[in-house]
């Protein structure tokens, strides 16, 4: 199979996901009262699922730091720890449909600005004007899904 197929088969699974993950967490935070245990239970659920993984896939590592690798590298847990309590709080009182197109605007213009100016160590892939009529399409169409007003 073509690799590219693969990853965009995998990345559209990863992706029908987070909807999914928003109504179940929020729903799980609304139903207990307390977004935050849902939240914390969520990432210890994700946590031992990843530790699996690991020692499944690759053993026990040798090292855990590496004090080449700049320091910011080791901060994604706080992104998705503020995108977990985030979504979960929200999505039972904005919608599921509100919520995630929101994260999807945020994710358009995160997306945009790591490429243009190659952010993070990620491959720099300039803002062409092909790329930029397709990313106004997309943000038109995240304001068109909006569930109800967002007022």
């Amino acid at each position: 199979m073509n690799s590219s197929y693969f990853y965009s088969s995998i990345m559209l699974v990863a992706g029908f996901g987070i909807p999914v993950m928003a109504a179940l967490n929020g729903g799980l935070g609304a139903k207990l009262g307390n977004p935050a245990l849902a939240s914390t239970l969520l990432l210890l659920v994700g946590l031992l699922l990843s530790v699996i993984y690991l020692l499944v896939t690759e053993g026990v590592p040798t090292r855990f730091y590496d004090t080449s690798i700049p320091w910011y590298f080791y901060t994604g847990g706080v992104v998705v720890t503020f995108y977990n309590l985030a979504i979960t709080s929200i999505a039972p009182r904005f919608g599921i449909s509100n919520t995630v197109s929101f994260v999807l605007l945020g994710q358009l213009l995160a997306m945009t600005l790591i490429d243009h100016y190659g952010l993070i160590g990620a491959p720099q892939y300039p803002i062409s004007l092909r790329r930029l009529a397709g990313l106004v399409l997309m943000v038109a169409g995240v304001f068109l899904v909006l569930g109800r007003s967002t007022k």
